[in-house]
């Protein structure tokens, strides 16, 4: 009797896996179809840009047109492009990763709750004289669930902190490209 409840579960641990990692390959394949529709309007944006340029180019007649192409607000259009698509990319990244973390917290749950009822179910039919055995065991099972939980926890505090590193990261590079008005030019009095 024993070996079929340790069957059943095994087959219900096989199933709940093929249908995780059917989620995560939906997830995988959702980001790689939004990646994908970020980089083609990137490309479609930055082939305008480019048509722009050249035309202006084209029609440059003399040096003080061309130094009007090469400034300052020219390369912080540029740089807020870049991070303004970097923001995408990470928005896209971060929330498969939720979804991601979401499916491996309820994972480690489902194991946990099936390794706690495996464990129970083994030490019902323990036979009579090896309770001292079986409390010894229950008492490592359950420290080692506990030590386990605390890994759980620092490893979430350590992906939340790592979360909030790459969104400073990312507002300061993007507060670097902010928009500067150029300086007014004082005359001298005469």
């Amino acid at each position: 009797m024993f070996q079929n409840q340790l069957n059943d579960q095994l087959t219900q641990a096989q199933t709940k896996a093929v249908e995780n990692a059917k989620f995560l390959a939906q997830v995988a394949v959702e980001s790689a179809k939004e990646l994908a529709e970020i980089n083609q309007a990137a490309a479609k944006d930055a082939l305008v840009a480019a048509q722009d340029t050249s035309a202006q180019l084209l029609a440059i007649k003399d040096a003080q047109q061309l130094s009007k192409l090469a400034q300052p607000e020219t390369a912080q259009e540029a740089a807020k492009y870049a991070a303004a698509y970097q923001a995408k990319v990470n928005k896209v990244v971060r929330n498969s990763s939720k979804e991601v973390a979401q499916v491996v917290e309820a994972s480690i749950d489902d194991a946990r709750a099936d390794m706690v009822k495996f464990v129970k179910e083994a030490t019902k039919t323990a036979p009579a004289g090896s309770e001292a055995f079986v409390s010894t065991f229950k008492t490592v099972f359950e420290t080692s669930l506990q030590q386990f939980d605390q890994v759980r926890a620092s490893a979430t505090d350590a992906f939340a902190n790592f979360e909030k590193s790459v969104e400073t990261a990312m507002a300061n590079f993007q507060g670097q490209y902010a928009v500067v008005k150029p300086a007014v030019k004082s005359r001298k009095a005469a």
